[in-house]
């Protein structure tokens, strides 16, 4: 569609607008045309944290991003969709905002929008701070994001073991499912395991804590697991070793009370 600009001239009894003479066809003389103020897009300035750099395409999905969810107090992307490439099979969203929202109709407008696929978790700022003191996988995503506003976190670890059970389940089909699963299956499942062990350990939650942690307890490479080329026999012995590790010391707690 061309789209044509102009300035409004004070006239004698009416103001109007001027358009060149020579235009392009669709603009005749009395053609209907809507006139509405040209107002100059806002660039928002991301915060990040951990990222080096990000594709421009990325930067310019971003920006339609944040500007459609410019009601909420700060917007944080996180995820696949920061890493290098365009691997990624959806865009996370966190929303601090203290009134209500409708996520399942945000994520479809936002889907139909971009043609992709959004998962959002929406909360206030206290909720944000108790989620990544009892919750590994807050940690992990929070390790690394773009964000609207500048984000301070003082927060310390607070051991809820019946969570951490509901969140060691989503690790166990890759030890019955191997063969079925993809990489990037059996790598989120992998990653979940070990932000896991590194929060019962008190340990910092990031990309390379839990590549080089991979590494150490499960023999095999992050890079590996998502291109599905492991040593089957050999991880799965040390998989299982550190799932069943980490499910008795969860079972004790739960168990104790804690």
């Amino acid at each position: 569609m061309v789209i044509l600009t102009g300035k409004i001239s004070k006239g004698t009894l009416m103001d109007q607008i001027y358009v060149p003479k020579e235009r392009p066809l669709g603009f005749e003389l009395g053609t209907p045309v809507v006139i509405k103020p040209l107002a100059e897009e806002e660039e928002i300035k991301f915060v990040y944290y951990n990222i080096d750099r990000l594709e421009s395409v990325k930067i310019i999905i971003m920006q339609k991003i944040f500007s459609e969810l410019n009601f909420a107090d700060n917007v944080i992307i996180t995820g696949s969709f920061l890493e290098k490439g365009f691997q990624f099979n959806d865009i996370d969203a966190i929303l601090i905002h203290n009134k209500k929202i409708d996520i399942r109709k945000l994520e479809e407008h936002l889907s139909n929008l971009f043609g992709l696929t959004f998962h959002i978790i929406a909360l206030n700022y206290n909720e944000l701070l108790k989620g990544l003191e009892t919750d590994p996988l807050y940690q992990a995503m929070l390790s690394r994001y773009a964000a609207k506003k500048r984000l301070i976190f003082r927060y310390k670890n607070k051991i809820n073991y019946k969570l951490l059970d509901l969140h060691l389940l989503k690790s166990k089909p890759l030890l019955g499912n191997f063969d079925y699963l993809t990489g990037s299956q059996k790598y989120e499942m992998t990653r979940n395991l070990i932000a896991i062990y590194l929060f019962l350990n008190n340990k910092k939650i990031n990309n390379e804590t839990v590549s080089s942690n991979i590494k150490k307890l499960l023999k095999e490479n992050s890079i590996n697991i998502k291109l599905n080329i492991v040593n089957k026999e050999i991880f799965l012995r040390e998989y299982k070793r550190l799932y069943n590790g980490l499910f008795k010391i969860i079972l004790k707690g739960i168990k104790n009370g804690s």
